[in-house]
């Protein structure tokens, strides 16, 4: 069955096993598909991209809170009676 690989690199299992941080550094900075019987087992992605995606993900979720709340009445707060 044919899968798409969401990268631009990919290695195999074994490539990972003999060499994980050259596997990653492959990658230069992006997420390396990890094929078993070439077909992608999963996605190597280093920490900083990993962080970039779940800030970006944060921000679409929050984005979706201040769609969803778009047009409710405004309550005005003073901070001072919190």
């Amino acid at each position: 069955m044919a899968s798409a690989i969401l990268a631009t690199m990919s290695a195999s299992i074994s490539e990972l096993k003999k060499n994980p941080m050259g596997t990653v550094e492959t990658g230069e900075g992006g997420a390396v598909a990890i094929l078993n019987h070439n077909t992608p087992a999963f996605y190597c992605v280093p920490a900083k991209a990993y962080e970039a995606l779940m800030d970006r993900l944060e921000n679409f979720e929050l984005n979706a809170i201040a769609d969803a709340r778009q047009g409710q009445k405004v309550i005005k707060v003073d901070l001072d009676d919190l």
